[in-house]
């Protein structure tokens, strides 16, 4: 345990003091946000703040792991997935910051990319037999998806760094949502005995609070694409490495209402002409409707921190 706390403030402190000194050198190159036209008007203000600040994880993570785990493929897969994404993440800012633009690389790209890398992800922890093709579902068992299981390591994939994605839109949400989802994996992968990943997540906890500390209400600087990408990779890949997909689902339960939130309102919109919420994802729905954002952020991350803890609950019911 002493070694899974130690990566977790280790990570912390590698971040926190990285992005100081990303931030000075954001500044002076004037690598800066393009706030979307088409988002809240409050938002406009944030135009000009320094972005791509989630590049520091790439390094702080895989330092952290490193310098305290005892190696192994797991930790290697976990590193090397968040990496991937990152860099598909940092060509994105970068087209951003380059053609001063709100949007970067088309999503069938941002696709493509991730589909290589979920391939690559399966024909090691795959092929190489680290992991089986069983999908575990709670309380009902396992099942065998064989080749199925490309599939949904790649919807894992996709679906979770796009999910931290979308939440990535106020203050502080994305990165403080993310230190309490991986906190209650890394409690769960403790108890199930998957002690290298435990020390993963905690070690993704700490570069989510590091990163929180200058990216809490108003933020100093965004994480950006990279960050979030990368976050996301992180965790999607600790959750197939610990045969957890589904219960991703229910302890990032904030990333998963904030996508459906999405894909509701677009399906709405596209068959009625109607719109469920004021404006998707859901944060920007309840800022709409009056809520402050710091407000929306700090009740969104009690939410997630109590359906966790009940998450967790169920979780290790079933080890019992």
């Amino acid at each position: 345990m002493g070694r899974v706390l130690l990566a977790g403030l280790s990570a912390f402190a590698l971040t926190w003091l990285g992005v100081l000194l990303v931030l000075k050198l954001l500044v002076t190159r004037k690598v800066s946000q393009q706030v979307r036209d088409d988002g809240p008007s409050t938002h406009l203000v944030k135009s000009g703040t320094p972005t791509m600040g989630g590049i520091v994880f790439l390094a702080a993570l895989p330092m952290a792991i490193l310098l305290v785990g005892q190696g192994g493929p797991g930790p290697m897969v976990f590193c090397l997935v968040a990496l991937a994404n990152g860099l598909i993440g940092l060509l994105d800012d970068w087209i951003i910051v380059l053609k001063k633009r709100s949007l970067g690389l088309k999503a069938r790209h941002k696709l493509l990319g991730q589909a290589v890398i979920a391939l690559a992800l399966y024909g090691y922890v795959i092929r190489a037999g680290h992991v089986s093709t069983k999908m575990a579902v709670p309380f009902l068992g396992s099942f065998d998806l064989g080749w199925g299981y490309l599939i949904l390591v790649f919807c894992v994939l996709a679906g979770t760094t796009n999910a931290v994605n979308l939440t990535d839109g106020q203050d502080g949400l994305a990165s403080g949502v993310m230190a309490g989802t991986a906190s209650f994996l890394g409690l769960a992968a403790w108890s199930s005995g998957y002690h290298e990943m435990a020390l993963c997540f905690t070690a993704l906890v700490g570069v989510s609070l590091g990163f929180l500390w200058h990216n809490a209400p108003p933020a100093r600087i965004f994480m950006g694409d990279t960050g979030s990408l990368a976050l996301g990779g992180a965790l999607a890949a600790g959750a197939i490495l610990m045969k957890m997909e589904i219960w991703l689902l229910l302890f990032g339960w904030v990333f998963v209402l904030e996508t459906l939130s999405v894909i509701l309102q677009v399906i709405s919109f596209k068959t009625t002409g109607k719109r469920i919420f004021r404006m998707s994802p859901l944060h920007h729905h309840f800022e709409l409707g009056g809520t402050p954002e710091s407000l929306v952020t700090v009740r969104f991350w009690i939410a997630n921190i109590l359906a966790g803890a009940f998450c967790l609950y169920l979780y290790m019911s079933q080890l019992t």
